[in-house]
């Protein structure tokens, strides 16, 4: 009799256990329910020891812009509240001038591309409290002068100034045309691939402005056919140069708002270049600008005379590979600067005097700086982030000008990212883990102590303990070339190493991306942990080709895209395959983007390793992509045409043997249908069976209203279904 109670009382624990795992639905996933709480457009102030925060007051309806004292944290002042200013319906960006009296708000936004929108944008006085509208016309990217006296801005492809004290508007430029000539603001291709929309700056006293134009005359045009909800369908038609097709031609120009005149930099020693920054020093009188030729593996820093628009080559960088463009250029009082780059292997910072002569390397070690935060003047002391401490981390140092003295300043192993007060004596700390929902902390700059927790979401992961989430772990698998390759793996919370389960693999694995990284979950690791309850293991690898383990790592992928990256996933799919607990003959692997691009070559490439497969918004032939970002991995498709047709899937799509699913969205000005359309085509010549979901009008996201989680309940079916 005792045996039997006890054997009731195990058979009853047992089946509290089983159902203490609440489910995850899919709702919740996609309508916040696992959102964290964070500091909204934070936005460390120049002048003063403060900063400011963009909050939503629920009650009134209003969006509000806080000032906060860095040393306390306490609201010092509401700086805007748009329940006073009722033609401010929502902020959605907001700039202050230098010294921080006025701002630039935007309300009414409309995207254009990734980045670039138009706004109705308006000046706000916090010493009158007066806001003005800019314009009455939707603008772009408008940027007050060093005192904020005037506002530059663009309209229609050109570049107006409107003085504020004088109230009028001059036109600086008047050839601006669409899909034919762009001032002061990038074309499709700088935009998403040089990630910056603005091409126009003021210089240090406000009396000259620098700008790119782009000559898109002989640029091919791309269509895409917008369905929208009317009787017939629309059509919009932009410059998209594919791999191998000819660029905007840029030229870069200096306008001297005193004499009224423009001046062109003669750049006539280059042929088919980019201009992708440029930046006036601390000299009112010097610009710099970067000049990256076409294969992008030689870049010169210029130095430009904003009189003469004479220029000189301060610094030169060439690699076997490419160069990469970053926004850590920075001018010192002396105007010597900071650069970094990776030219010893590894991405470091190095110190240059202001005739480009090197000073020093700041930074040494076989790991990469990741981020930049700046350089305290005070102290002679430059603050950054890198991954010293594991290629899956992030932690936040200072060192010294003369390379001395670095420290550690983040306290705990995971992600860390900072933002600075202005006199870099303290900063706000955002960390997180992979078991660390975010939280923000103020903490001393000298030592990187926490003073005090600003944000913390213990709420969510309180909440998240009903869920009994299985926990990410993170390992090492050695390729078969002998490189180790970070990897995490996630299963069911009842894992049974007798059992034999399906893995589904997903990864990007696109050039310097990073996919196994200690930090929180994203939207997609819910929806992984959803599969887990289904009874499936998640595997990602970042292969050769991604980032963060030096140049050499990330750059062996050259001329050979899509190569050595296939190669890894499968050869990790088929050592997952001799544990005991993986079922072999269930595997699958899924991504979107380059992920995509990598899922189908994957099933494809590897029929007898892969069942299923899906590729959402996948690159299917790399003709079809972009000059700047496919030409600076595979050269032009005349040079190296190998390189683009032997990675390809369309390629390889007669090899289909499993189960695949094929999704993109119609309007997706990136990664074109055309991709799709024309891998659809290959495997029905080839009568091939398959599966396929186009979302009509939706654009590289795939979002919208339902759209994600109608898009992920199909992928769940489909795997439930197939894998």
């Amino acid at each position: 009799m005792k045996n039997i109670k006890y054997t009731l009382a195990f058979l009853l624990f047992a089946g509290i256990s089983a159902t203490a795992q609440k489910k995850i639905s899919q709702e919740e996933i996609w309508n916040g329910t696992f959102r964290t709480q964070g500091m909204t457009s934070l936005n460390a102030m120049k002048n003063s020891n403060a900063y400011t925060v963009l909050d939503y007051n629920r009650g009134n309806k209003s969006f509000v812009i806080d000032l906060y004292d860095f040393a306390t944290l306490e609201r010092t002042k509401n700086i805007l509240d748009t329940k006073n200013f009722p033609e401010l319906t929502e902020i959605s960006e907001y700039s202050f001038n230098n010294d921080e009296t006025k701002l630039l708000i935007a309300t009414n936004s409309n995207p254009i591309y990734r980045h670039s929108f138009t706004s109705l944008f308006y000046s706000y006085d916090t010493k009158t409290n007066q806001l003005v509208k800019v314009s009455d016309r939707e603008i772009q990217e408008p940027q007050f002068n060093y005192d904020g006296s005037k506002i530059a801005y663009v309209y229609d492809n050109n570049i107006f100034v409107n003085d504020l004290n004088l109230n009028q508007t001059i036109q600086i430029t008047d050839d601006g045309v669409k899909n034919n000539i762009i001032n002061g603001i990038t074309d499709w291709v700088y935009e998403e691939e040089f990630a910056f929309v603005r091409a126009y700056e003021w210089n240090a006293d406000g009396t000259k402005i620098a700008y790119i134009k782009f000559d898109e005359t002989e640029v091919p045009e791309f269509s895409m056919d917008v369905y929208g909800d009317g009787l017939y369908p629309t059509q919009q038609v932009f410059k998209y140069p594919k791999a191998g097709e000819k660029n905007a031609l840029v030229s870069l120009h200096i306008y001297d708002l005193k004499t009224k005149k423009t001046s062109k930099v003669d750049l006539g020693k280059y042929t088919d270049f980019y201009i992708p920054r440029i930046k006036w020093t601390n000299d009112a009188n010097i610009l710099s600008a970067q000049v990256l030729n076409r294969h992008q593996n030689n870049l010169d820093l210029l130095f430009i005379d904003g009189n003469s628009a004479n220029f000189k080559i301060v610094l030169n960088e060439k690699d076997k590979a490419y160069v990469d463009i970053t926004d850590n250029l920075t001018f010192l009082d002396d105007n010597s600067f900071i650069w970094t780059s990776e030219k010893d292997g590894f991405n470091h910072i190095y110190h240059y005097d202001k005739n480009g002569k090197l000073k020093n390397q700041i930074t040494k070690g076989n790991w990469d700086v990741t981020n930049y935060y700046g350089f305290d003047n005070k102290n002679s002391k430059i603050f950054y982030q890198s991954v010293e401490n594991g290629s899956t981390k992030r932690d936040v140092y200072s060192i010294d000008l003369n390379g001395k003295n670095k420290k550690r300043l983040s306290q705990n192993n995971g992600t860390n990212n900072a933002t600075f007060s202005p006199n870099f004596d303290l900063f706000i700390n955002n960390y997180s883990s992979s078991k660390t929902a975010p939280t923000y902390t103020l903490n001393n700059a000298k030592d990187g102590k926490e003073i005090k927790t600003i944000v913390s979401n213990k709420a969510l992961e309180d909440k998240l303990k009903a869920y009994n989430l299985p926990e990410k772990e993170f390992f090492e698998i050695k390729n078969a070339s002998g490189d180790n390759l970070n990897a995490w793996i996630i299963k069911p919370k009842d894992f049974d190493p007798n059992k034999k389960y399906p893995l589904l693999m997903y990864q990007y694995s696109g050039p310097g991306s990073q996919q196994v990284a200690d930090e929180w979950k994203d939207s997609n690791e819910y929806w992984h942990a959803l599969l887990t309850q289904e009874g499936y293991i998640v595997l990602a690898v970042d292969g050769r080709g991604t980032g963060y383990k030096g140049a050499d790592f990330k750059k062996v992928t050259q001329n050979n895209l899509g190569k050595y990256e296939v190669e890894d996933q499968i050869f990790v799919a088929k050592e997952m395959a001799k544990k005991n607990y993986i079922d072999a003959d269930r595997i699958g692997i899924w991504g979107w983007s380059f992920g995509g691009f990598m899922s189908s070559n994957a099933l494809f490439q590897a029929p007898e390793v892969f069942k299923t497969a899906i590729a959402v918004a996948p690159v299917t032939s790399w003709r079809f992509y972009d000059t700047v970002y496919t030409e600076r991995f595979l050269s032009t498709p005349q040079e190296n045409p190998k390189g683009y047709d032997e990675n390809s899937p369309i390629s390889y799509a007669q090899n289909l043997k499993g189960n695949y699913l094929l999704i993109h969205g119609t309007a997706d000005d990136n990664v074109h249908v055309q991709n799709a359309m024309v891998l659809t085509n290959v495997l029905v010549h080839n009568n091939k069976k398959f599966d396929w979901a186009i979302y009509p009008d939706k654009n590289h996201g795939i979002y919208g209203g339902k759209t994600r989680e109608q898009l992920y309940t199909k992928m769940t079916d489909y795997i439930k279904e197939n894998l």
